[in-house]
């Protein structure tokens, strides 16, 4: 067992899936623990599953390590204020305290957007960037984690702005070419307003899309032109894993302090 060995738990729709990751080189250890979302997702119930998948890992923990967890929503200081895809229950509920309590750790809750854009700023597509970086996931929605010289800008829902009359999201996420059955060329010029807004309203100097899509970059990316430079990114379904897993390290660290 290493102190270097951080719990890292991404709690999403349809899956709740966590993994030990080494927290000073971001690698996964071993292979991932997945556990269905119950279909009644309360926080109870979630609160039990997120649980099991700890014990899973628990001959490799540290005792009292923090357990970094995602959270599909907005998380403002552990308390979920949305709940887009689980239980309604979840708004406004202590998140991390509940996760806290039935781990028995220290826990660290955490938008799963936001963790994703900060395991791809610490280990992965934008390491060693300075600047203002913009980490975008393309999935059911648009995700967005900002960070300014690595740091975190918490809870920047950009996936929600207007767009043609409608929630950007709406039209551009990954979800919406499935849906309307795009070809990638139509999608693109989706992305392009998309992004184009986004680079005019914040000037940032790196854009990162992550999300199940970036696996077939080569097919959009190209297509866009804008003056930001967009890069697809790098730890795919395991970046908010680490990133959560990383974020409760960092905590934990400053506590002792």
């Amino acid at each position: 067992m290493s102190s270097d060995i951080i719990l890292g738990i991404d709690v999403g729709g349809t899956g709740i899936k966590g993994a030990p990751v080494n927290v000073s080189t971001g690698e996964q250890i071993g292979e991932r623990h997945r556990i269905p979302t119950p279909e009644d997702s309360t926080p109870e119930a979630v609160a039990e599953v997120v649980a099991a998948v700890a014990e899973h890992f628990a001959d490799v923990l540290m005792p009292g390590s923090p357990v970094g967890v995602t959270f599909p929503g907005v998380v403002q200081h552990g308390i979920v204020r949305t709940a887009a895809n689980v239980d309604h229950g979840w708004i406004d509920h202590a998140g991390e305290e509940l996760f806290g309590q039935v781990l028995g750790r220290p826990c660290v809750l955490v938008n799963d957007a936001d963790a994703a854009g900060v395991a791809e700023a610490r280990f992965g597509a934008a390491k060693d960037s300075t600047g203002f970086v913009i980490v975008t996931t393309l999935g059911t929605g648009i995700g967005v984690a900002l960070l300014h010289n690595g740091v975190l800008v918490p809870n920047a829902e950009l996936g929600h702005i207007e767009m043609h009359g409608e929630v950007a999201e709406k039209l551009a996420a990954a979800s919406a070419k499935e849906r309307e059955d795009l070809s990638y060329k139509k999608w693109a010029r989706r992305l392009q307003d998309y992004y184009s807004r986004i680079e005019n309203l914040l000037w940032p100097d790196l854009f990162i899309v992550g999300g199940g899509k970036s696996k077939n970059a080569e097919k959009f990316l190209p297509l866009l032109d804008l003056r930001t430079p967009i890069v697809p990114a790098m730890l795919e379904n395991s970046a908010g894993i680490i990133g959560a897993a990383a974020l409760a390290a960092e905590r934990e660290g400053a506590g002792r302090d």
